[in-house]
């Protein structure tokens, strides 16, 4: 689904729950959707001055705080960013790979992973209401470029 259609689909879902998508909410999700990976906060604030000079902290902090509560973004707890969701509209158990070199962060649905947590949880008494796992790692590329030699490369010890 291309940026266009998620701003559109996002308004919608707005509008179909009677809360505003404003100009200025609608902007901060397109500046995470433009984005390949993370972003923190204050990155967001430097984007967005771009285009809106008087914006704050405070302004990007509730922008986020109604991204998040209509699933439109995910938090990456570790890194303290945030990333778009794609396929917001459904409660959906969440999991990332992120790579610690260049920062790429993919979103993934591991097959069985909520079944399991949901078992073990209930031997426990416990109900799951929300789940997010976040693994670290290199990804293809970055193990690729870590593998490959370095043509005329001298190392003095």
């Amino acid at each position: 689904m291309n940026n266009t259609t998620l701003i559109n689909k996002a308004r919608a879902y707005c509008e179909q729950r009677g809360a505003r998508f404003t100009p200025l909410r609608e902007k901060v999700y397109q500046i995470l959707l433009g984005k390949h990976g993370p972003m923190g906060a204050y990155e967001l604030l430097d984007s967005l001055k771009e285009t809106e000079s008087s914006a704050k902290p405070a302004t990007v902090y509730r922008a986020l705080d109604f991204l998040l509560e209509f699933s439109f973004i995910h938090r990456l707890e570790s890194t303290n960013a945030f990333v778009a969701c794609h396929h917001f509209g459904c409660q959906h158990p969440v999991q990332f790979l992120i790579c610690d070199s260049c920062g790429d962060v993919a979103e993934i649905q591991s097959e069985g992973l909520q079944e399991t947590l949901d078992t073990q949880a209930k031997k426990f008494g416990f109900k799951v209401s929300k789940q997010t796992v976040e693994a670290h790692g290199l990804c293809a590329d970055c193990q690729e470029a870590e593998t490959s030699p370095i043509e005329d490369a001298k190392h003095e010890c």
